[in-house]
Formats: structure tokens, sequence, C-alpha cells
């Protein structure tokens, strides 16, 4: 069996998303490959040197133009080689247009209709188009949780058995508790971080809600007066107003943008924080959390979506994300009680023991194989 997959998502420098989904699996994959099932991958460009490197049952396909690339180029492509895949793979949404061959398509979450004032309006349009034409023509959906099968199924009136739910997974090599002591420090020292603080990992754009946590700061700063806020991301979209509220609430010593942070460097910079915390209006899955947990880090989360499937008991939940009292009073809990910490860091560890990129990558290539 031949799969074809679309390996632009990986194939970028500063991966977030859908990006980091799509390189494991490639990872993964390519461990795996072999003449009963190979792969291989589409690119608009050269593979960088993080992909994974070909072998014998696992290549790349490099080809343009890379304007409309999906549109057009790839389904071309399909069109007219000789040695088509079985199936083809889309791991962000888009599937080709017109695609000669059957598809599988994975689809992260569907904030753009749930929460479709937190989107420019022509990259809403975008989604709009896109994702419906590529769950129509799809073979089987892979959901990354249970709450965007649950939309899917809403939204699109599809039957349950076209959609799977197949959870992601961290990095486990990057992500555990016997990171080096003098490394966070360094790290750290980098970004001016001194004392204790709170971390806050994700995009800067309205869904993650970040303005409520910066109301939260103060109420957590009147019970915990050194604690600092560490906000890591890159600027996404519509995040002007969080840097105002910062200016008007006057606590641009209390937090620090770290903007986008190198992805070895991530771990030390959450692993040093006495909280996380994740106060989205809507997450598709929520790697970052799992990420957390895993460094030993006790989390606050909001009740909404996929993130209980995530957490299960081994966070604090926040029932209103738009609430900011209720952010600072589950940040607080934690911060005034140790053994309250030492709780929920034990059952985070034991929480992410059931995900992983590979179990993930298995179950989504099963899932391809049935589609045959």
């Amino acid at each position: 069996m031949l799969i074809g997959v679309d390996g632009n998502e990986a194939n970028v420098a500063n991966r977030v998303g859908t990006g980091q989904y799509t390189h494991y699996l490639l990872k993964h994959w390519q461990k795996i490959a072999s003449p009963k099932n190979s792969f291989r991958v589409y690119l608009s460009s050269p593979p960088n040197n993080w992909l994974p490197k070909e072998n014998s049952c696992f290549s790349y396909s490099v080809f343009g133009p890379r304007k409309f690339w999906t549109q057009l180029a790839l389904p071309v492509k399909l069109l007219f080689e000789k040695n088509k895949p079985d199936v083809f793979f889309s791991p962000a949404h888009y599937a080709p247009r017109l695609c000669p061959t059957k598809n599988v398509v994975a689809i992260h979450d569907l904030a753009y209709l749930t929460h479709p004032k937190e989107f420019k309006k022509r990259d809403r349009q975008q989604l709009i188009s896109w994702t419906k034409y590529s769950i129509k023509q799809a073979k089987k959906i892979i959901a990354v949780s249970q709450n965007t099968k649950n939309d899917l199924i809403k939204f699109y009136q599809l039957p349950e058995e076209k959609v799977a739910v197949i959870y992601n997974g961290f990095d486990r090599n990057r992500f555990h508790t016997n990171l080096a002591k003098s490394s966070s420090q360094k790290i750290e020292e980098k970004y001016q971080i001194e004392g204790d603080y709170l971390v806050y990992l994700g995009t800067l754009q309205p869904r993650k809600n970040l303005e409520s946590l910066i109301r939260a700061l103060p109420e957590i700063i009147s019970q915990h007066p050194k604690i600092k806020l560490v906000v890591i991301g890159k600027k996404g979209w519509l995040y002007s107003s969080i840097f105002s509220l910062v200016e008007n609430l006057e606590l641009e010593k209390n937090i620090v943008f770290t903007g986008f942070v190198p992805d070895e460097e991530v771990p030390f910079l959450i692993a040093g924080a006495r909280v996380f915390i994740l106060p989205s209006l809507y997450e598709g899955f929520g790697i970052t959390v799992l990420e957390a947990m895993a460094c030993g880090v006790p989390v606050v989360v909001s009740k909404v979506s996929s993130l209980p499937e995530v957490v299960g008991e081994a966070g604090l939940y926040i029932d209103n994300p738009k609430n900011y009292a209720q952010i600072a009073q589950q940040v607080n809990k934690i911060l005034s009680s140790e053994k309250l910490a030492e709780e929920l860091v034990k059952k985070g560890l034991a929480q992410t023991k059931q995900f992983s990129w590979e179990k993930c990558a298995k179950e989504t290539l099963e899932e391809i194989k049935n589609t045959r």
C-alpha cells in the first residue's frame, strides 16, 4: 500500500499546532515504513533538515508552483502521475481539490464556526470553504478529540462512523520531570525572568482569551506580590488589544512577553513555572497542557471544548473563561497550597500516560489502511 501525505505543514520553521502534528506523524511513519505500507510525502519546497530522512519506503515528491499548490499543483500531480497513492492523507483541514485517490483528512477544530468573531473575515471564509469541500470528499475524517467530532457532526451533519477520534500526543523526550535546573536558569536569564512565575503558552489570538488572564493578574499579585506572568508565543492576529490592556493596567513590569521561543527552550520555561494556565475559549485538543503536566507543573484550564478530555481530574478548571476573578481564584489556590500543587502534579503525570505520538501515528495509519 502506498500512502500519500501532504507534508507542507511540517516543512516550516517555527512550527505550532498542525505543523507539530504533521511533523510527529511523519517522524513515526518513517520508522515503521515498509514495503507493505510505504509513504510518499508531497511538498511544495525541498524538505528541511528536521524532516525524516528518505529510505526505500519513505520518500519525498517536491514540485510547484507553490502558489495555489493545494488547489492546483497537487491535484494535477496526483492526476497524472503513474504510480498513484492508494490513499492520500491531508493532516490539516485542506485536502487537494479533485483528488483522484481516496482521501483521509484530519480536522483539528471548528473554532471558525463556534467562535466566528475571533477570526479575520478573509481567514474565516477560506477555512469555511476549504474545510467544507475537504470533509465532503473525504472517505474518513480524523478528529483530534471527541469534542471536535461532536462539532463535525453538529455543523456538517456527518454520520458518526465517518469520523474517528484519535488523540494527539506530546514529545516525551523533551517534556519530562528530569530537566536540568541549571539549563532552566540560563534560559530564564535569557528572557529576563526573575523569581516565581506563571506561564501561558500559545499563539497570541483572541480565542486564547489572554486578556482575561491579564485582567486576573492584579488579583493574583495582591496575594502573591512577587509573582510574574510569562507569555510564550508568537503574535497571531487581532492581538494589539492585549498590549494595550497591559499598558492600561500598568502591568509592564509584571508580564514578560517572550515572543516565539525555539522548541529546545520551551520545556525549560514551562518546567520553571509555578502554574501553567490555558484560559482558552475553545481548543481542538490542547497539546501544551499535556506538555506542562509532563514537566510536573500544575495546570489551570478552561472547562470548555476538548480540555476536560485532555486534563481529566488532573487540573483545576475555570467554569467561565471570561470570569477573570475565577481565573485568579483557581491560580491562587495552587500558589497558596503546596499540598494541592503536589496532588495535581501527581495526577498530571499519571494523566499524560494515556497520550503519545507513537499511539497517534499507529491509530491514524490503521484508519488510513481501512479506507483502501
